[in-house]
């Protein structure tokens, strides 16, 4: 088994988290802000140097103003293809 934080199910999670982000018209900063983190976090996130744990992610989910259910149909439909 690959390792998650290279495996392509990691990557599409992640181009998805970007992909919703940018279609809010939010940049980096304005989600870390919302996060009340460093926009580093948020940049490591998508350059896939650093893993998300499940909290983090029902956070950050969150704080696109989206459900973790449908981050996820993303990457499970990506499994099942």
């Amino acid at each position: 088994m690959e390792r998650s934080l290279h495996s392509q199910y990691h990557q599409v999670l992640i181009a998805e988290l970007k992909r919703v982000r940018l279609k809010k018209g939010l940049t980096q900063q304005a989600l870390a802000d919302r996060l009340t983190l460093p926009q580093s976090y948020i940049a490591k996130i998508e350059t896939g140097e650093r893993g998300l744990d499940v909290i983090e992610l029902l956070d950050l989910v969150d704080a696109l103003g989206e459900r973790v259910s449908d981050i996820l149909d993303v990457v499970i439909q990506a499994r099942e293809n």
